[in-house]
């Protein structure tokens, strides 16, 4: 019997099948305690965009461990490493003059977007907006505020009421959100919240003209836009840092994590626009925001940070997830004719997911697929995960797609 409680696992199978462990990796491959290799079909968790092993990430931590691992940021102390990561990110971020509040990772960023979507409007006197609304499929972590506020009834089940003023509204069409605002009311609104492509839900682009009508949707009403790009942010979208640039969201606030530091260690920032983050700025006025974490700024994640987006530029690994764009959706789409498959999703950024017509047979394909040499998960309703780093090669996307292509050949 293991001690290690796994997240999102069936404990009692864990315990009579045994765990999948893995010991190293390299570019885009895993190796697990026997030796055997795969393919690493989803970068960890969607985070590893420059691939596994780069020891120029492990020696920024290092250097930055000898000289200060970590320090508090709170009130006025900084370390100079995340002074350069925040100014660095304001310079990426899809709405100019953005400030930069950094978190220990994707559920602390969408928690701290949500908290401050309600204080900013208590803030200019508004304090009846305290309403936040997901869509159906999405998937924005799992502290309190996200898991209330995504579309997927089944992470809610058994908690109790986790936020009472959260609404969920239809993942794909924008007219449901104009019901949502008119039975609400606006002026009870703080913000919408979009992943621009739906990811753990089961990887869901949007529908054409979505993006763009929601936004204007939050604009005449004066609702906060928030973008999860918790999955899409920093290059997983494809030739742009941000969806919210690739879709002209101007969002007022973007939650970030994963590829920030892909995945070497765990880092987040919330960027927010001039809009939110100014009544929180007036010098003299004695405005505190009571929020934020131990970890926030940690300064070995933040020379992470800085050596990964280093990586992403020298190596042009933006156009890299263009290129798998391409690649994955040429080689993945042909699997849609296969019996075993309902359904292909991809065409926006290194990511697409493969559907099973029997949604219930996709933790016995993941398992087939190991014995193909491929690591990869269940998503949304039995879809397994395709996000692989940005440095796989077109000719190991037709690799991993053959494999799979066995694999289904093994589960039919």
């Amino acid at each position: 019997m293991g001690a290690l409680w796994h997240p999102f696992s069936d404990m009692g199978a864990v315990e009579r099948d045994g765990e999948f462990v893995l010991t190293r990796g390299e570019g885009v491959h895993v190796w697990d305690a026997s030796g055997r290799r795969y393919l690493d079909a989803t970068a960890g968790l969607w985070f590893t965009n420059v691939g596994h092993g780069r020891s120029e990430l492990a020696e920024a931590a290092a250097d930055q461990i000898r000289r200060i691992a970590a320090y508090s940021t709170f009130g006025d102390v900084a370390i100079d490493t995340t002074v350069r990561l925040a100014e660095r990110l304001a310079e990426l971020a899809p709405v100019p003059d953005s400030r930069i509040f950094l978190t220990s990772g994707g559920s602390d960023s969408v928690e701290t977007a949500a908290k401050l979507a309600r204080r900013y409007w208590h803030q200019v006197g508004r304090p009846d907006r305290t309403v936040v609304i997901g869509r159906e499929k999405a998937y924005h972590g799992m502290h309190v505020a996200g898991t209330a506020l995504a579309g997927i009834p089944g992470n809610r089940e058994g908690h109790g009421e986790l936020m009472a003023d959260a609404a969920t509204v239809a993942w794909d069409a924008a007219d449901d959100l104009g019901r949502a605002v008119e039975r609400i009311g606006a002026d009870r609104i703080a913000a919408f919240f979009c992943e621009p492509v739906i990811g753990a839900g089961g990887v869901y682009p949007p529908p054409d003209g979505y993006l763009a009508a929601v936004r204007q949707l939050c604009r005449e009403h004066d609702i906060l836009f928030v973008a999860d790009e918790v999955v899409t942010g920093f290059g997983r979208i494809g030739g742009s840092w941000f969806a919210s640039g690739r879709y002209d969201l101007e969002p007022d606030l973007v939650t970030t994590a994963k590829g920030l530091t892909s995945g070497y260690l765990p880092m987040g920032a919330v960027f927010v626009a001039p809009r939110v983050a100014e009544p929180f700025f007036v010098r003299d006025a004695g405005v505190w925001w009571r929020h934020g974490y131990t970890y926030s700024g940690h300064a070995a994640a933040a020379a992470v940070a800085l050596a990964n987006l280093d990586i992403v530029e020298r190596e042009s690994l933006l156009d890299g997830a263009a290129r798998l764009e391409k690649s994955i959706a040429a080689s993945m789409s042909p699997l849609a004719e296969h019996p075993a498959v309902a359904e292909v999703r991809s065409g926006t950024g290194a990511l697409a997911a493969v559907q099973l017509a029997d949604p219930t047979r996709v933790l016995t394909l993941v398992k087939i697929l190991r014995e193909h040499g491929v690591s990869t998960r269940a998503v949304g309703a039995g879809a397994i995960q395709i996000s692989p780093a940005f440095v796989m090669t077109d000719d190991q996307v037709v690799e991993l797609a053959d494999r799979i292509r066995s694999g289904l050949d093994e589960l039919a």
